[in-house]
C-alpha cells in the first residue's frame, strides 16, 4: 500500500502535520493562563485556528475550560447570540444530559430546547423571535464569568473570524462586548481575525468601541529554516529524498505561508515516485498541476477586476515584497498613471479580499493566484 500523504491543508491541521509554532504556542498558553485579552490576527489560511485549537487542547482540563465560538457563519447580533450561547452552555454542562439544564440556567430568556441531530447527538436550539435574541445579548455576554465560577476553572473564550461583526447591521455587538470584557474575571478572551485591515481598524481606531481593549498578537509565515527539516523528514519517511535546495525553492514560491507550503508539498509528494529522489524539475511540475487546476477560478477572478486593479495586482506579483505601490516608479511601470489611481485600486482590492496589508506593505492574499498572475504577465 502507498503511504498516506503527510501534508495537510484546507482545514484544521492535526498534530502530526503541524510545523513549528513552538514560541507562538508558548505565548498563547501563557496568555490563557494569565487571563489576558488578546487579538490574534493573521492572513487568511495562516493557521491561526489550528494553532489556537492546539493550545486549547493542551490546557489542563482540571484548571481550564475552553470555549470556542466560530463567528464565520453569523450575519447579525441574533446569530452572534445563538453561537455564543451554544458554546457557553456546552462548556457549562459537565455531561451531555445536563446540557438543557445548563442552558436554561444561563439563558432562560432564549427558550432553549434540545433535540437529536441526524447522528443521534444532542443539538441545542434557541427559540423566540430575532428581537428577543438581540435583547438577550447582554445576558449572554455576562455568562462567561458565571460558567467559570460554576465549573471552578478559568475560562478561555475564543471568538474566531471576529471580523464578521463588522458586517452586522450596526455596532451593537461591538459596544456590548466592550462593556462586558472589561468586567470579566477568571476569563481569558482571544479574538481571532483573518482580514487584517478590518481587524486592525476595530482595535486601533479610537472611534471604534473595542479600541485598545486587547493586546495584539500578529501571526506571520513560518521561516524556511523550520520548513526544511519538516518537509525533508516527511519525504524521507516515504523513501522520497528531497534536497534542502528544493524545499528552499518551494518556500520561496509560497513565502512560508502554511496553507500554500503544505499544499505545494502535498502535490510534489504525490508526483514523486516511491524510492526516487525529488527531481530537479519536480517542483515546477507540481506547481504547473496546481495552477492548471485553479486556472478557471483564477481566470474568472482576474476578469472581474477593473483594468487598474489588474495593473496593481500584476505590479505586486512582479515587483516583490518591498515594492512601494504608490511611488511614481511603480505607477509608471505598471500603467496606473497617477498615485491616486493606485490608491483607489488598492482600497477596492482590500474590500474584495484580493490583497491585504502586511507590515506596512501589500500582499496578494492567494499565493497561487499571485504566481498565476506572474506567469500571465510574463506570457503577455
Amino acid at each position: 500500500m502507498q503511504p498516506v500523504n503527510p501534508f495537510e491543508y484546507g482545514g484544521v491541521v492535526g498534530p502530526d502535520a503541524f510545523c513549528n509554532r513552538h514560541q507562538e504556542q508558548a505565548d498563547l498558553t501563557r496568555a490563557a493562563e494569565n487571563g489576558d485579552r488578546l487579538f490574534v490576527y493573521a492572513e487568511r489560511r495562516m493557521g491561526k485556528t489550528s494553532l489556537v485549537k492546539r493550545v486549547l487542547a493542551a490546557l489542563d482540563s482540571d484548571r481550564y475550560v475552553p470555549v470556542y465560538v466560530d463567528l464565520w457563519p453569523t450575519d447579525g447580533a441574533d446569530a452572534f447570540v445563538e453561537a455564543t450561547a451554544k458554546a457557553l452552555a456546552t462548556a457549562a454542562a459537565t455531561r451531555a444530559d445536563k446540557l438543557l439544564e445548563a442552558s436554561k440556567s444561563l439563558f432562560s430568556r432564549l427558550n432553549p430546547t434540545l433535540s437529536l441531530d441526524q447522528g443521534g447527538n444532542p443539538s441545542l436550539q434557541f427559540g423566540g423571535p430575532t428581537a428577543e435574541k438581540v435583547r438577550s445579548l447582554d445576558e449572554v455576554l455576562a455568562a462567561p464569568p458565571r460558567v467559570a465560577e460554576k465549573r471552578g476553572r478559568q475560562l478561555v473564550l475564543v471568538f474566531d473570524e471576529f471580523q464578521q461583526i463588522l458586517f452586522y447591521q450596526d455596532d451593537h455587538v461591538e459596544r456590548a462586548l466592550h462593556s462586558a470584557v472589561q468586567q470579566y474575571d477568571g476569563v481569558a478572551t482571544f479574538f481571532l481575525g483573518s482580514r487584517k485591515h478590518l481587524i486592525e481598524r476595530m482595535f486601533s481606531d479610537s472611534r471604534r468601541p473595542l479600541y485598545r481593549s486587547a493586546g495584539h498578537y500578529p501571526l506571520g509565515p513560518i521561516a524556511t529554516e523550520h520548513w526544511v527539516p519538516f518537509v525533508a523528514e516527511r519525504f524521507d519517511a516515504a523513501d522520497k529524498p528531497i534536497a534542502p535546495r528544493h524545499v528552499e525553492a518551494l518556500c520561496a514560491l509560497t513565502e512560508g505561508h502554511p496553507f500554500y507550503t503544505q499544499h505545494l508539498a502535498h502535490a510534489l509528494w504525490e508526483r514523486t515516485p516511491h524510492g526516487e529522489p525529488v527531481a530537479d524539475g519536480g517542483l515546477e511540475g507540481a506547481l504547473d498541476v496546481l495552477l492548471r487546476r485553479e486556472g478557471y477560478a483564477f481566470t474568472t477572478r482576474w476578469e472581474t477586476l477593473t483594468r487598474n486593479q489588474q495593473r496593481f495586482v500584476r505590479g505586486l506579483a512582479l515587483d516583490g515584497p518591498d515594492v512601494q505601490p504608490f511611488s511614481s516608479e511603480f505607477v509608471q511601470a505598471h500603467g496606473l498613471r497617477t498615485p491616486s489611481n493606485a490608491q483607489r485600486a488598492a482600497e477596492s482590492l482590500l474590500k474584495l479580499d484580493v490583497i491585504d496589508r502586511e507590515d506596512g506593505a501589500f500582499v496578494v492574499t492567494d499565493r497561487f493566484f499571485k504566481l498565476w498572475v506572474r506567469r500571465l504577465a510574463v506570457r503577455s
